[in-house]
């Protein structure tokens, strides 16, 4: 499964569901007809997508849209929820981050409490996980294939060693001079309340 399969494989889950739970099952129900390489190659697709994601930029956008703060594992599954999003809308995030504004899910949010938001939190947590059951369906082993699925995956990926951290530089989304201006649109969208002190 090259980059172009994974991106048509994600587009056609949006096309075909609607909500994450509906997109998980028909993801693990569409993976485990293929096989088991790749399934494999679809969680190493997913994890080069993500690393691309990894950005300071990236990660001060989540903590504007989230309120001002964004722990690690909420920006990781940030990322993965940017890649429900589509090829298009995750590509120009990783160019712009403000372009997050433009999607719908995102505008979705404006205005209202965050604990409101329920369904629409922007994660997806459980897409980091589809790959590997679909793995546990195919093999027969649901509970137990996790190592057995990650020494695939470790196996198919490159031997490139990635970045440690985000990319790029990181800055106080709680300052208004500087969120104005490398995040306009969602600086607008997400005003931060002050903190107490």
């Amino acid at each position: 499964m090259d980059i172009d399969a994974f991106w048509e494989l994600i587009e056609e889950c949006r096309r075909q569901t609607r909500g994450r739970d509906e997109r998980l099952t028909w993801l693990r129900d569409e993976l485990s007809q293929r096989p088991l390489i790749e399934i494999v190659q679809f969680q190493v697709r997913l994890d080069e997508v993500t690393h691309e994601a990894f950005t300071w930029d990236l990660w001060a956008a989540a903590e504007r849209i989230f309120g001002g703060w964004c722990s690690d594992d909420g920006f990781c599954y940030f990322g993965l929820w940017m890649v429900g999003l589509g090829r298009n809308a995750f590509s120009r995030a990783v160019a712009d981050p403000d372009a997050l504004a433009d999607t719908p899910e995102v505008r979705c949010l404006v205005g209202r409490p965050r604990e409101l938001w329920n369904d629409d939190w922007p994660e997806w947590e459980s897409l980091d996980y589809v790959a590997m059951e679909a793995y546990g369906l195919l093999v027969g082993i649901d509970d137990d294939c996790r190592d057995a699925f990650y020494e695939a995956v470790e196996a198919e990926q490159a031997d490139v060693e990635g970045s440690r951290g985000p990319l790029g530089e990181q800055w106080d989304v709680r300052s208004d001079d500087e969120a104005t201006r490398k995040l306009p649109r969602l600086s607008a969208m997400f005003p931060l309340r002050p903190l107490a002190g």
